[in-house]
């Protein structure tokens, strides 16, 4: 490596002691449980690679489990569905070498498991539980012998007013309590831990931080090139100059004793402030005859006027039992949020679980004591009860004033379970009132399609929260979204190369510090003008470019997984408006079968080699997963690689957003630097009781 390599690394202790993973009340996901037993196989390695580059993610999670018993066991392997991700591969270890499944019709994938189970032979079958979580049954695990598995799986990677998140989700969502106190689950990896998450940015990145992770290094190999690390030994974080020399060989960070995999990892990085505005393109497209796939990433300049007016926010609160495990984290959140309004806003607060409670009977002006008092009473909140989603949202649409400009925050984990429950209920009762919702969703087994498409009803947006985030941060993000107007109607026209399949359809409404993704096909490389025009504050604007199109380009081949990932969405949502309709059912089978992916219509199984041919089930997975695998290699060997495509033409006169700028929209450095010391009292306070 460079000599050049600049390095940085971050270490928080407090009091000289601090666990690696701390012990919460969510039980560990990511476990292979015998069917009919109580206790989970034995993690002998827990071992996650996570590269961040070229605008997407991808996380490939290896584990090898231990059968210590006496008997052949079938067992059930059950995964967080991530934000956004499509699991592009799952392959099974079968007398030493690996095997790579393939997508099918879902009940013809489970037909052909139970055959092959009944038969004695080696199969596994991936199947999505609705939102919550990917179930992996593996069949047989032999007694005393282990059981190796690999997981891979797409996200796309963006970043707000100059911020970037991922997250590896561990923590179990707690939305299922009878499945939850079911299982006695084992969180505790016996052999090997490694977490290793490479960031290849073509912009600077100035900082990065990983939240309720006092053990992780951190290592700068280039303006932005970045390296996490996580390791422990004996349940204590790791020497850093071991991480570091792990880091420095490449290699997994060893771990000798237990480590606790009941805690999401989290990691924010920061661009450098005043980055230019800018377009960025990533295609693939194998040969000049072949159909292309590309991915346009737009960062606007920081142009947006600031809202001079007051405005008003009604928060809205779930404190139902299933947010047990999530109300500290939702309670320090309000309470800096509304420690951020201004004397001209003013505000309103409901809670909900069976009923709705009115904290406030009308809007409040947010005097500083005013904010105080019911600051006391957030923190004074429990949770418990049933979830009556809809008639907290339906409390909090009432009575608004139409002059002044009003936010929804809704702080939920979307489980509805008392009252109305149905999707097309909650859509319509957004399209009947103008205004934004703007949706913190809790846990990695909340209703992320419900809260998602809510939100896109009402032109607002939906972040996801992990216990282990920084949610004070992200709720300040939110609150500066109203200090500035917003580009509304937006529109990206494409002339010059013939391109079709959009994704997505309706950009609909951009707020300050957020990026507009769009991805679909092209047919012939060459020079493209891009034009984007909005509405502004009643005014229209409009932004022009022009960039080039390459006829071949190799190096990104999951471009078109994650372009079939997004088209299944928008299919989806027509099912969600509309009715299960079986043309759209259809078209979402074809797609994830052509693109290898697990829906609520298609699963992956794995099967002997020579069953697959007798079975006659074409391997496109397994050629699209050689492939996906070859280029990343490819990719390994090189640094970060600049996407920009309008530097010769800007399309924007202004840098971008980024945080630290002023006004509501700042995350601010105390967020990125000390909100991991509020966290960590927090949980030591809980600790202690």
């Amino acid at each position: 490596m460079s000599n050049a390599r600049k390095s940085s690394v971050w270490h928080v202790a407090i009091g000289g002691m601090l666990t690696f993973f701390t012990l919460g009340s969510a039980h560990a996901a990511g476990l292979l449980t015998p069917v009919g037993q109580n206790t989970p196989l034995a993690i002998q390695d827990h071992l996650v690679q996570v590269v961040v580059e070229d605008g997407y993610v991808v996380t490939e999670v290896e584990q090898t489990f231990v059968n210590e018993g006496g008997r052949d066991l079938e067992a059930i392997y059950s995964f967080p569905v991530p934000e956004h991700a499509s699991v592009g591969e799952f392959t099974y270890w079968i007398d030493g070498q690996p095997v790579t499944g393939e997508v099918v019709e879902r009940q013809q994938a489970r037909d052909i498991y139970e055959a092959e189970k009944s038969a004695g032979r080696e199969t596994a079958l991936v199947e999505k539980n609705e939102y919550k979580t990917f179930e992996i049954s593996v069949y047989p695990v032999r007694a005393g012998q282990d059981v190796r598995t690999r997981l891979v799986y797409l996200q796309t990677a963006h970043t707000d007013t100059g911020v970037g998140r991922y997250v590896y989700p561990l923590a179990e969502g707690g939305v299922d309590e009878v499945q939850s106190s079911f299982w006695d689950m084992r969180d505790t990896v016996n052999g090997t831990f490694s977490f290793d998450l490479e960031l290849k940015s073509s912009y600077p990145v100035d900082a990065v931080r990983v939240p309720d992770q006092p053990g992780a290094a951190t290592m700068q190999l280039d303006a932005g090139h970045w390296r996490v690390a996580l390791g422990s030994r004996d349940g204590t974080a790791a020497d850093l100059d071991e991480q570091i020399a792990a880091i420095e060989a490449e290699a997994p960070v060893p771990v000798t004793r237990e480590v606790r995999l009941d805690t999401d990892v989290v990691v924010y990085w920061r661009h450098t402030p005043d980055l230019p505005g800018s377009v960025d393109l990533v295609t693939y497209k194998p040969d000049a005859d072949s159909r292309g796939t590309f991915m346009l990433t737009l960062t606007p300049g920081d142009d947006l006027p600031v809202i001079t007016t007051g405005r008003d926010w009604t928060f809205v609160l779930d404190t139902s039992g299933s947010m047990q495990g999530k109300f500290s984290t939702l309670a320090e959140g309000v309470e800096r949020a509304l420690g951020e309004l201004r004397e001209n806003d003013r505000f309103r607060i409901f809670t909900f679980n069976n009923d709705v409670h009115a904290m406030t009977t009308k809007f409040i002006s947010a005097t500083p004591n005013a904010v105080q008092q019911h600051i006391n009473q957030v923190r004074a909140l429990t949770a418990g009860g049933g979830t009556n989603l809809h008639d907290g949202l339906q409390a909090a649409l009432k009575r608004l004033d139409d002059d002044r400009p009003n936010g929804v925050v809704l702080v939920t984990d979307g489980v509805a379970n008392v009252g109305v429950t149905q999707k097309r209920d909650f859509l319509e009762l957004l399209e009947d009132h103008d205004v934004r919702l703007f949706t913190f969703i809790m846990g990695n087994s909340a209703n992320r399609p419900l809260l998602e498409a809510m939100t896109e009803v009402s032109d607002g947006f939906a972040v996801s929260v992990s216990n282990s985030d920084d949610i004070v941060g992200r709720l300040r993000l939110a609150i500066g979204k109203l200090v500035h107007h917003s580009m509304n109607d937006v529109d990206i026209d494409i002339d010059g190369v013939r391109v079709s399949d959009l994704q997505p359809q309706r950009l609909g409404t951009v707020y300050h510090g957020e990026q507009m993704v769009l991805m679909g096909h092209y047919w012939k490389g060459g020079t493209a003008s891009i034009q984007v025009t909005a509405d502004v504050a009643g005014k229209n604007v409009s932004y022009q470019t022009e960039v080039q199109i390459p006829d071949i380009a190799t190096d990104n081949p999951e471009l078109e997984r994650l372009w079939g990932y997004r088209t299944i969405e928008s299919l989806q949502s027509q099912i969600d408006y509309f009715g299960e309709d079986a043309d759209v059912k259809v078209a979402i089978q074809d797609l994830a079968i052509e693109y290898g992916l697990v829906t609520d219509y298609t699963s992956m199984i794995v099967l002997r080699d020579d069953v697959f041919d007798a079975m006659n089930i074409e391997r496109k997975n397994r050629d699209r997963v050689t492939n996906e695998r070859q280029a990343r290699a490819k990719r390994a060997e090189r640094g970060p690689v600049s996407r920009r495509a309008d530097a010769a033409q800007p399309m924007y006169t202004q840098p971008r957003p980024s945080t630290g700028g002023g006004g509501g929209g700042s995350i601010g450095i105390v967020m990125l630097l000390g909100l991991a010391l509020v966290g960590m009292l927090r949980r030591l306070a809980a600790n202690s009781k």
